[in-house]
């Protein structure tokens, strides 16, 4: 490790220098000689990084979300080219290639601290080891050996023989105890901050190989901070823990207030903006625009929580526009439905006026004009238009009586029913 951190010795001047700059701020308030001087220095120290490194973990976040939804697409080429490693890294570099992304962005805020973790290292080792460094002379040298962290040296590490721990003021148990106790808090941190990932913002619509390598990565991570802290003095630990308490605070708010699409975090998100759009008939926040105007553009494509957020727009009389804003709406045509078609919200449809008889239309009556009290007029045929034969037809059936000679009133084989028309006379 003193070999790994010796090629990161041209940082270990500014690193130091930060830390004296800090020390002198904490020493005047808790007295330069404290563990809380001394500790909240290193602490300090890893605030000003990881702010610094807050553009790095922008990136991070979006490398991230394009590994993920590149994961269908690089399971078919594992499975086209099984067979065929070269061709199958080649078709992987073209995808990253095409699409813009990197697998490596991913690790750019480990990879960005790691030369400031080995710095501060080789500080603490060499306060250890009773040598100056940096900007830290024989003074601050004396200052840094006293400072104790609950009763533990912050030059002491969890392996570190008896005499030499007594050589720094303290004891052997304090010195585990409490490296102990910051080596579980530290792995407890990182397991933790990796199983929030994988829980909450991660689309579990998606099944593929990344989501194995990021729950395996879930335990390994802590028993590495495990295996290797024994050998990390107490001023190191209290930098590793301090991130790691960093990294789990920032990436909770990520993934509340920018979870990723298709996620268990997403749907959380969701259904607080539907209680706070509805209860106020507008979106107020930019980044809540902005995640709005994202599904709204999705269409047809939208995930199931992103079609029940906008089903429920639609029955709170709501519709999201295309700019991410939300606008009241009661006609049907201003809401959208989950496949990007217009949808009801509940106004009557026209009505259609019934269509009228031949016999209304040649009289010339509208629909109801009963209605209006105005007389239909009557379309029966008078007695001067009834036929002849069909008087003591009427009259029989009124009476009761069947026609004479006990026959039916039939009309004859080969003749038409109703009046007939005269024959014309023969022509003999």
């Amino acid at each position: 490790m003193d070999t790994i951190a010796s090629l990161f010795s041209f940082i270990t001047t500014p690193v130091s220098w930060v830390i004296v700059q800090f020390h002198s701020v904490y020493g005047a308030l808790f007295g330069p000689d404290t563990g809380w001087a001394w500790g909240l220095s290193i602490v300090s120290l890893v605030i000003l990084i990881r702010i610094c490194l807050i553009p790095l973990f922008v990136k991070q976040i979006k490398a991230t979300r394009a590994m993920q939804t590149l994961q269908p697409e690089m399971k078919k080429i594992q499975e086209r080219y099984k067979n065929d490693k070269q061709r199958q890294s080649e078709e992987m570099m073209k995808l990253y290639k095409e699409t813009g992304t990197n697998p490596l962005s991913s690790c750019l805020p480990i990879l960005a601290q790691s030369p400031f973790f080995f710095a501060l290292y080789h500080v603490l080792n060499s306060i250890a080891s009773n040598d100056t460094i940096g900007v830290i002379n024989n003074r601050l040298l004396e200052s840094a050996q006293k400072a104790h962290i609950f009763g533990a040296p912050l030059a002491a590490k969890f392996t570190d023989s008896s005499s030499k721990v007594e050589a720094l003021g303290s004891s052997i148990t304090d010195v585990r105890v409490v490296t102990a106790i910051m080596i579980v808090l530290m792995s407890a941190s990182q397991f933790f901050t990796q199983r929030q990932l994988m829980t909450k913002n991660v689309d579990t619509t998606v099944k593929t190989p990344f989501m194995q390598q990021q729950k395996m990565l879930m335990y390994v991570f802590p028993i590495m901070f495990a295996v290797f802290g024994i050998n990390f003095p107490v001023g190191v630990l209290v930098y590793w823990l301090t991130t790691n308490v960093w990294t789990m605070g920032q990436q909770m708010y990520v993934i509340r207030n920018n979870p990723t699409p298709g996620s268990k975090a997403q749907a959380e998100y969701l259904e607080r903006l539907h209680k706070h759009v509805t209860h106020r008939d507008k979106v107020s926040r930019r980044r809540d625009r902005v995640i709005v105007k994202a599904i709204v553009a999705k269409g047809r494509d939208r995930n199931e929580y992103e079609r029940k957020f906008i089903n429920g727009l639609s029955k709170a009389g709501l519709a999201a526009q295309a700019d991410g804003t939300v606008i009241k709406s009661d006609a049907a045509a201003a809401a959208q439905a989950e496949d990007g078609t217009p949808a009801t919200t509940g106004t009557p449809k026209r009505q259609q006026p019934k269509r009228q008889t031949k016999a209304q239309r040649q009289s010339g009556t509208v629909g109801g004009a009963k209605a209006a009290g105005e007389q239909e007029p009557k379309t029966s045929l008078t007695k001067s238009d009834e036929p002849e034969d069909a008087k003591p037809a009427a009259a029989a059936k009124k009476g009761g009586a069947k026609p004479a000679g006990g026959t039916r009133s039939k009309a004859q084989s080969g003749q038409r029913k109703g009046p007939q028309r005269p024959k014309s006379p023969s022509k003999k």
